[in-house]
């Protein structure tokens, strides 16, 4: 039995150790936007973002998309059905300059999500050769859209995505939001990735999505995934599917975000996003996060456990600083690279429990058909084993 386990123990690290290679791999090949040269042309931009209540962000928003030192682009701003000041700051902000429109969202039909409306909505009535899907609770430097255009270009891609820098204030937001940018640079290997055609093997980023309109077009659009609650990833991955060319940067240079305001918002966030990544598909979900659990916590349970007085032997021990010391460097890496504090670098193992407990709340709420997002019911898809 001695064996089983230590062999047990072992795969454990071998894999966390796996893991911090993918990441350095990664860090190489993430390359910035800001990096690129100028690009040889400047095709005209449509910036798109729907705005659904979004009183607190928009008006910065908006602005620092207007300021782009682009020479062609137009933004174009949905109103959808919002209940707060969106409207009268987008009308005060129209009044300024030709270059916003600002569009009120038609009724929602049935089978759609409301986001994914209003985004098709936008895509529609659009004219430029590029299409730029950003969220409203973004903040644009003023050479975002040139980097991005620079960043396409050279990478010949039909989609570029990147992610932003994202702010954290409160311990809940900086404990959680650090886990979709780790999550990437931990586990998807970007030298395979951009050489497969596999839609498994892909991360898109809404906050920042930069499309081909003929590309976009040929897809489907957000028709095509009009119902998916992560409909950056269902893209994302029928981009590749289709042949089409997907590359990922680092915005963190030219695109801040401030995802979430509080603890509730995080976790309601989460829990929409999360088992909806995988499909609703029930086994992998608890596959992988079990599997998670084991190499992130029990290295540090055995520690305790020996600390505490177990009969730990000195191998076991040995085995399980490592395996700690590969899980501080996989999630300090993510630390560094995107700016997170480092205050919350030895509390990882709190961070893989509280997700731990939204992955479980995000099954119940797809169950049960619960989930929400700002006021909606999101219809989910059927729950499936596999």
């Amino acid at each position: 039995m001695r064996p089983l386990w230590l062999y047990f123990e072992l795969s454990v690290v071998a894999f966390a150790a796996c893991l911090v290679l993918i990441s350095l791999s990664n860090w190489r090949l993430l390359r910035r936007m800001d990096c690129y040269r100028p690009p040889l042309r400047t095709p005209r931009v449509s910036v798109l973002v729907p705005a659904r209540n979004e009183e607190a962000y928009i008006g910065d928003c908006v602005r620092s998309l207007l300021a782009q030192d682009y020479p062609d682009f137009e933004v174009a701003v949905l109103n959808d059905h919002s209940t707060d000041r969106t409207g009268q700051i987008l009308a005060d902000l129209s009044a300024g300059g030709a270059r916003l429109r600002v569009l009120e969202g038609a009724d929602l039909p049935d089978g759609w999500l409301g986001k994914h409306w209003a985004c098709q909505q936008l895509a529609d009535a659009s004219d430029g050769e590029l299409l730029l899907f950003t969220d409203a609770d973004t903040r644009h430097d003023s050479r975002s859209i040139r980097h991005g255009v620079a960043a396409l270009e050279a990478e010949g891609a039909d989609l570029l995505t990147a992610l932003p820098h994202e702010e954290t204030v409160t311990w809940a937001e900086q404990l959680i939001v650090p886990v979709v940018p780790w999550s990437i640079l931990t586990f998807l290997p970007l030298a395979v990735a951009y050489r497969t055609s596999s839609p498994a093997l892909s991360a898109t980023i809404g906050q920042y999505m930069l499309f081909r309109k003929s590309a976009y077009s040929q897809i489907g659009g957000h028709a095509a995934v009009r119902s998916d609650p992560v409909d950056d990833m269902a893209l994302g991955r029928r981009i590749k599917a289709l042949g089409f060319r997907w590359r990922l940067a680092d915005a963190t240079c030219d695109v801040r975000c401030r995802m979430y305001q509080n603890a509730s918002q995080v976790f309601e966030g989460f829990s929409k996003n999360l088992f909806a990544a995988f499909g609703n598909r029930l086994l992998p979900f608890i596959g992988v996060w079990v599997w998670l659990s084991i190499v992130f916590l029990l290295p540090i349970g055995l520690l305790l456990a020996g600390l505490l007085g177990a009969p730990i032997p000195a191998l076991d021990a040995g085995i399980a600083l490592a395996g700690i010391a590969a899980g501080l460097a996989s999630w300090g890496l993510c630390t560094l690279r995107f700016g997170f504090p480092a205050r919350t670098l030895p509390l990882y193992p709190v961070t893989v429990l509280l997700a731990l407990s939204i992955a479980v709340r995000s099954v119940v709420l797809v169950r049960r058909g619960r989930t929400t997002w700002k006021g909606r019911t999101l219809a989910q898809g059927s729950l499936r084993w596999w």
